[in-house]
């Protein structure tokens, strides 16, 4: 997982909870890291998992509720350093419906090693879109949170539904219709 991921989510906590929660969090952790990140770097997604549960015990914040806040947190940093992607877009269908064939091609040119995880659209009208999100890491809801992001970007508002089609959260349909 790239070391963005982690920064950002280490900035987050402290801006919310506080220094002593990101050292609470990072010493209840085992990690080979020894939770020093740069954002270039790369590190095992067991260190962020590891993150996320402790903040969640020491919270009582669900992990889920946690990826969503992080991921509305997260769209803000990807406005500020990559104004060129989002204004390719006009509206939030078009660029939702391009992460796979646009978007995560750009971040695999600025990290070629990055596992993301896969969106395959299944039906795009222009005020809806069924895509299935596909993760050995089961983060939807991080996925959820950006998607969120994404509407509000555009000044518009969706509804969007979340169905796991495995239990684990690895394949997760998103039903998105455009209010």
């Amino acid at each position: 997982m790239k070391g963005i991921v982690f920064t950002e989510f280490l900035d987050l906590v402290e801006d919310k909870f506080g220094l002593d929660m990101v050292d609470k969090i990072i010493n209840a952790s085992s990690l080979e890291s020894e939770g020093v990140y740069t954002s270039v770097g790369t590190y095992k997604f067991s260190e962020m998992l590891q993150l996320l549960q402790h903040l969640s015990s020491n919270t009582g914040i669900s992990i889920d509720d946690l990826l969503l806040v992080y991921a509305e947190h997260f769209f803000s940093v990807l406005e500020d350093s990559y104004p060129g992607l989002l204004a390719t877009y006009k509206d939030p269908i078009e660029m939702l419906a391009s992460i796979e064939d646009h978007i995560h091609i750009e971040v695999r040119k600025i990290y070629p090693d990055a596992e993301l995880p896969t969106f395959e659209i299944v039906e795009k009208t222009n005020n809806s879109l069924i895509m299935i999100y596909k993760s050995s890491r089961a983060m939807h809801h991080f996925g959820l949170g950006l998607m969120n992001k994404t509407f509000e970007h555009f000044n518009s508002s969706a509804t969007i539904q979340l169905e796991k089609i495995k239990e684990d959260g690895t394949e997760v349909r998103f039903i998105v219709n455009k209010n």
